[in-house]
C-alpha cells in the first residue's frame, strides 16, 4: 500500500514541477525522471507487468519532451532549450 502512495505522491510532484517556469524545472524534473523507473520496476514486481506497462505509458506521456531531448542528445544532435 505504501508503494501506491509513493506513486501518487510522484504524480502530484510531477504536476507541481510542470507548473514551474521552465528554468526552474530542471533539478526537480531530473529527480523525478530518475525516480520513475525505480517506482515502475517495484510496481511491476509487486503487482504484475500489466500495471508496470500502464505506469510506463503514463511516464512516457508525461515526460515525452525531456525523453525526446535525451534521445536527440544520444544521437549527437544539439536541440535547443526553450528560454
Amino acid at each position: 500500500m505504501t508503494l501506491i502512495w509513493l506513486c501518487i505522491l510522484w504524480v502530484f510532484a510531477s504536476v507541481a514541477v510542470a507548473m514551474l517556469p521552465i528554468r526552474r524545472q530542471y533539478v526537480p524534473g531530473v529527480a523525478l525522471l530518475v525516480a520513475a523507473p525505480i517506482l515502475i520496476g517495484v510496481l511491476g514486481y509487486q503487482y504484475g507487468w500489466i500495471y508496470a506497462l500502464l505506469a510506463l505509458a503514463a511516464f512516457i506521456s508525461m515526460f515525452r519532451n525531456p525523453l525526446r531531448y535525451i534521445a536527440a542528445r544520444l544521437r549527437g544532435e544539439r536541440p535547443e532549450i526553450p528560454e
